[in-house]
């Protein structure tokens, strides 16, 4: 876990100030994990771990991965990157001009298959389970998710599959109305790539 943190530190992917998460939700830090995964050395030293931990599972029959997802845009590079180390193939989802996660530019799932999805940063894990929604319309079936950051708060709903994070990381993590930052009128700035509703 240490590894990771300081790798997250060394390549300037952890933030500290005041962020609008893509989620809605406010915190003091934020993880840019693009700025890790720019180096190819690091993305794999970063995801080594927990490659290794889904490799034993799938060895003792625990977990079954056909195919990985990665939601667009963060977790594009991470999940090709678990991918490439676990020799399979990674393709991406995506939001349409509405703002619904798709299976796009011609990937494909076939029925049955077993999926990975692979985040940069889980917060609410929202991206997650629209991804999955879109992974679950083709008929495939995610059976795991993996991460880079674990920042979810103690009170966040579980993850219903297995889940597989680098590091977990605790942050402050408000609510805009509940934001102590706010309250001392520090502006919030928003680095991510979503498009707030």
């Amino acid at each position: 876990m240490e590894k990771i943190i300081e790798l997250l530190r060394e390549s300037n992917a952890m933030l500290e100030g005041h962020f609008l998460l893509s989620s809605g939700r406010h915190s003091d830090k934020y993880f840019q994990c693009a700025k890790l995964l720019q180096y190819p050395d690091k993305a794999q030293s970063a995801l080594k771990p927990i490659v290794e931990k889904i490799r034993e599972d799938i060895k003792s029959g625990k977990l079954k991965i056909d195919i990985v997802v990665g939601p667009a845009m963060g977790g594009i590079i991470a999940a090709w990157e678990v991918a490439r180390q676990l020799s399979l193939t990674a393709i991406f989802s995506e939001r349409d001009e509405t703002g619904t996660m798709l299976i796009r530019r011609g990937f494909e799932l076939q029925p049955g298959q077993n999926v990975l999805i692979v985040e940069d940063v889980v917060t609410t894990g929202k991206s997650s389970m629209e991804c999955a929604a879109a992974i679950e319309a083709s008929g495939a079936k995610v059976t795991a998710l993996a991460c880079i950051v674990d920042r979810r708060t103690e009170k966040a709903e579980d993850i219903p599959w297995l889940f597989y994070p680098c590091v977990k990381i605790s942050s402050a993590n408000w609510e805009a109305s509940e934001c102590e930052l706010c309250k001392r009128g520090i502006p919030a700035v928003k680095p991510g790539s979503r498009k707030m509703a």
